[in-house]
């Protein structure tokens, strides 16, 4: 094993199956922000979402996927410039990962790749005992999805965040207020059909917890950019409290609960959830109004 990956390994000190499949998730996403790094992906674009919170910020919940955005829109970019950066980066440290780019049948503005690997292969990388690996179905991929925003809503501030594993090396990153605005416009308006994504739900808890601050002047842009605002009147405090009041209103707290479960470490932290605890919750937002 590298001897960096086995620095980044003892965070960790896995006991499952689960818990090695996790650490080995955050290795691989965390070798594969360097690279881009490498690449100067960070010149053109910024880290948003989940894992950015989970990476960057202390986030206490497991995240999947990596989420950026460029910094403005930008119709000719082109995720596959930066997928062999990508590959190298992650075989230098013993990764075997290949980028697989996913051809929409609807046109967006998101382009998206995966990392795929061989899940028990790749556990072996990172010296996961023989009888945790054999646990896995010898053909199991892990995905890590990798998506950019190419058409970014305006009103957004970044910043310089450094990381000092596998290397000391930059991540340019959206601001938290400006974070928290895009994880509200998700709770506001993303549908999952029938699903509900209790993560997004987590988060705001931490949010309110740790960094309460929202950017409402950026999130009004997101709600104009989605049709969910417009005219010349701007988003008020009033406003968004009425419309998350709403969507607490809608949420089936026992489903949400199900859907976050499996990316918690500490289930007891889960049982206080209700539409009471979740309006407490929203009186505790503070509202910024950055341009």
């Amino acid at each position: 094993m590298h001897e960096a990956v086995a620095r980044m390994l003892a965070k960790y000190d896995p006991k499952s199956v689960d818990d090695s499949v996790r650490a080995l998730r955050e290795i691989i996403q965390e070798v594969a922000l360097l690279g881009l790094w490498r690449a100067k992906f960070f010149e053109h674009a910024a880290f948003y979402g989940g894992t950015a919170l989970r990476i960057l910020n202390g986030l206490d919940r497991f995240s999947e996927d990596l989420d950026f955005s460029l910094l403005a829109p930008a119709a000719d970019f082109n995720l596959t410039r930066y997928t062999a950066s990508l590959e190298e980066e992650l075989l230098a440290f013993g990764f075997n990962v290949r980028v697989e780019m996913v051809d929409k049948a609807v046109e967006s503005a998101v382009q998206s790749a995966f990392l795929k690997a061989n899940t028990r292969n790749e556990l072996l990388v990172i010296e996961t005992g023989e009888e945790i690996a054999r646990q896995l179905p010898a053909g199991q991929v892990m995905k890590v999805k990798l998506e950019v925003d190419t058409d970014p809503p305006p009103g957004f501030a970044t910043e310089a965040r450094y990381l000092l594993h596998p290397i000391p090396f930059a991540v340019r990153s959206y601001s938290l207020p400006d974070l928290f605005a895009g994880k509200m416009h998700a709770i506001l308006f993303r549908r999952w059909k029938n699903r509900v994504k209790g993560r997004d739900w987590y988060d705001l808890v931490w949010y309110a917890a740790n960094h309460p601050q929202l950017n409402l002047s950026h999130l009004e842009q997101r709600m104009r950019q989605t049709g969910h605002w417009s005219g010349e009147k701007q988003l008020s405090p009033t406003v968004f409290t009425d419309l998350l009041y709403e969507a607490i209103g809608r949420l089936d707290v026992e489903q949400a609960r199900r859907d976050v479960a499996p990316f918690v470490k500490h289930q007891q932290m889960l049982a206080i959830w209700s539409h009471d605890f979740f309006r407490d919750v929203a009186r505790r937002i503070q509202f910024v109004l950055q341009t």
